[in-house]
């Protein structure tokens, strides 16, 4: 291999998930090198369907993609095929048979009425690693439940600890991006064991297992301390100053983590380091509003470049809320791979997210020389086909 050789270019990865958790966890494996084959129903995923907006502007008669499906299914490759019809079911067998992964994300017991329960996958290939996501996980009382992101984001607790004064969801599916990346590390871990055992294995997560298991010190509040948090706003609720505040313009967001920060943050903003309400996390903690009161009355006198530029210049961490077009043309975030440049073949030149993974060594993003757009519906079909049957 060349020293620019993605390190997962020997894989191959059947794709049968569809929406965003199954793909976004195939994606990530494609981001790292490995050819990914996305299988579609005639239909296609259902993310292409989901916009606006759309990529490009095609006409009735287009190709009609959504911004959704691109951002969860580059690097892969497009079959579509009838699960129930006899000819696409061999095409589907002789995947699985040269696979290295398959990923699905069928509802509980639907790959097995397809004629595809676990035992059959191993038949056909005893090394196959198998990854699977379901909404609340495969077995236990509500095993049957479809998973769709909000509800997880609120059955899994995390509506419980965000917004001010509403249980309010994250900006993007998280429940879904976390279920489709620990999915992705998940499968590579039983790809190592693979090396030792020879066999595939399936594993298993769900988005309710996302959420739960980044609850963090917010779960452990409540499993030791048996506190119930509630809603944390933009403060962190047991760190003081650490959250946003407003200035004489935009806000700005500090994050004092230590009590040598706080020695240094007190009397940059004019406060006393030793007042007894602040002294110490615990009393700043314990009279938060008076701290946020005391810091906004002071950041009013100024806009937020000031005060980003001294406390920077103190070496206390703060930083601003950039909009989405800000990050994107950031120079911080293209110098490190998280933009990529694409070329379409139906919507020409197009800007995509890049992977958040770096290898030393490789100036690629996700190790990839060549990142492929996402594909068209079937765009690979007779590829595929000719592949299987040389």
């Amino acid at each position: 291999m060349s020293a620019y050789d993605a390190p997962l270019a020997d894989l191959v990865v059947l794709d049968l998930t569809r929406a965003l958790a199954g793909p976004q966890a195939a994606m990530m494996l494609g981001d790292m090198g490995a050819r990914v084959i996305k299988v579609e129903s005639a239909a296609g995923d259902d993310t292409r369907a989901w916009g606006p907006p759309w990529a490009g502007d095609p006409g009735p008669d287009d190709p009609h993609d959504s911004t959704y499906f691109m951002s969860a299914n580059r690097n892969k490759e497009s079959v579509v095929l009838d699960l129930k019809a006899p000819d696409d079911v061999l095409v589907l067998e002789k995947l699985v048979a040269r696979s290295d992964v398959l990923l699905e994300n069928f509802r509980t017991g639907v790959l097995d009425r397809l004629g595809f329960p676990v035992e059959r996958l191993h038949e056909l290939n005893p090394g196959l690693v198998i990854g699977s996501i379901s909404g609340f996980g495969h077995d236990g009382p509500e095993a049957g439940r479809a998973g769709y992101d909000q509800i997880a984001q609120g059955e899994g607790g995390l509506m419980s600890v965000t917004g001010v004064s509403e249980p309010t969801k994250v900006g993007v599916p998280i429940a879904d991006l976390l279920a489709g990346m620990n999915l992705a590390y998940g499968v590579l871990a039983a790809l190592h064991e693979r090396m030792r055992t020879g066999r595939g294995r399936v594993v298993r997560t769900s988005l309710l297992a996302g959420i739960v298991g980044v609850h963090a010190f917010q779960g452990t509040r409540w499993t030791i301390a048996g506190e119930v948090p509630g809603l944390s706003g933009s403060h962190h609720p047991a760190i003081a100053p650490y959250g946003i505040f407003a200035t004489g313009t935009s806000p700005v967001q500090v994050a004092v983590g230590s009590e040598n920060l706080w020695h240094k943050f007190a009397p940059a903003v004019a406060l006393d380091p030793a007042d007894p309400r602040f002294a110490t996390n615990r009393d700043r903690v314990a009279h938060r509003d008076d701290l946020v009161a005391a810091i906004e009355g002071v950041f009013a006198g100024e806009g937020a470049e000031h005060w980003l530029d001294l406390l920077l210049g103190a070496g206390i961490p703060a930083g601003k809320v950039r909009s989405l077009d800000d990050v994107y043309s950031w120079e911080q975030t293209r110098s490190q791979g998280l933009v990529l440049e694409v070329d379409h073949p139906a919507y020409g030149a197009l800007t995509l997210p890049g992977s958040p993974i770096r290898f030393e060594d490789n100036p690629f993003s996700g190790g990839r020389a060549e990142h492929l757009p996402p594909p068209l519906l079937d765009e690979h079909g007779a590829a595929v086909r000719e592949w299987l049957d040389s």
